[in-house]
């Protein structure tokens, strides 16, 4: 059931997919950076358990090679958040071959049992590394063919795991999914998604970062759960039918949820989960995470970009019948 889900989705947003699909955060996401720390951190610094995953889908049709980004891997220089003296290490490893994704432990809220499933293809840990800052980093060439075949996520499928080893700095990176090794441009039909999401927010409170879960026909409920907001602004959910409905917004250090109804409307439609800044007191270095999980528990993904374009609320007109 889900898979027949997911595979509906997948073809809506091959439709829409362009150049915005290949760069994670997206370019509609407006988020400056991920994030990961080290596993030493405080996780009062908006990091609960020193890893995030990302997921990056190809398609079947493509036979060329592909190539993973890093934008400032290394921990320590211009983006990175120093506590300390610079001492944080951060593996990225890229896992293709079968399991690789489709194993539920890849796609929970924890960080237990075989979340690095399937066959390592490339891995690298950086350190402070001025070559590297500030700088973009390239993992492959690798074969499409290398990624898990997916068909209900689009095409083959391959994981990224970004690993927060000894230290406690924070490592500010981006991502970009590129059919060249030393220029990004866009690999046709592919794109990136991810269950659970780590970032820094913006420190202007003028900026409004945004996520795109789509809400597929069975889903009649979501449920969001946010890590170390700082209580650093709002959220709030503009869709076809909803023009603001706020979601509960965490504190130093703690998770809040709040669940919201899925209307009929709203059904094959993403929703935008804006992230909006307090204007007159905004904090800097910001870092937070977020998931969502349907009514059955199950983590729904975001995309990077959304799927059937950015949502816009329906406003109706009320005609009073003549008497």
């Amino acid at each position: 059931m889900k898979s027949l889900r997911i595979i509906s989705a997948l073809a809506l947003l091959l439709s829409f997919t362009t150049a915005l699909a290949q760069p994670v955060p997206g370019d509609d996401e407006n988020i400056p950076f991920l994030m990961t720390f080290g596993k030493d951190s405080e996780t009062e610094w908006g990091d609960d358990n020193f890893v995030q995953i990302i997921f990056f889908s190809i398609p079947t049709d493509c036979s060329t090679p592909i190539y993973i980004r890093v934008f400032d891997p290394d921990c320590g220089g211009k983006n990175d958040e120093l506590r300390g003296d610079w001492n944080t290490k951060t593996r990225f490893s890229i896992y293709g071959g079968k399991d690789a994704c489709s194993n539920k432990d890849a796609q929970k809220s924890n960080v237990k049992g075989k979340f690095k499933s399937g066959t390592m293809i490339a891995t690298k840990t950086f350190g402070q590394d001025p070559t590297t800052d500030d700088k973009w980093y390239t993992f492959g060439p690798f074969n499409p063919s290398e990624g898990e075949d997916l068909p209900e996520f689009g095409g083959r499928t391959f994981k990224l795991v970004i690993e927060g080893l000894n230290g406690d700095d924070g490592n500010m990176y981006r991502l970009f999914l590129s059919r060249k090794k030393d220029d990004n441009v866009k690999v046709d039909g592919a794109f990136a998604y991810y269950f659970k999401y780590k970032f820094r927010l913006h420190d202007s409170g003028s900026e409004i970062s945004h996520i795109y879960p789509y809400i597929d026909d069975k889903t009649i409920s979501l449920k969001q759960s946010n890590f170390d907001w700082d209580k650093d602004g709002m959220l709030r959910i503009i869709s076809v039918a909803k023009n603001g409905e706020m979601m509960k917004v965490s504190d130093n250090n703690e998770w809040v949820t709040s669940t919201h109804k899925v209307a009929d409307e709203e059904k094959n439609t993403s929703w935008d989960i804006q992230m909006i800044k307090f204007k007159n007191k905004p904090l800097k270095n910001n870092n937070v995470v977020i998931f969502l999980e349907n009514q059955y528990g199950e983590l729904m993904p975001f995309y990077s970009v959304p799927i059937g374009g950015i949502p816009k609320y329906k406003y109706t007109i009320g005609v009073k019948p003549k008497k």
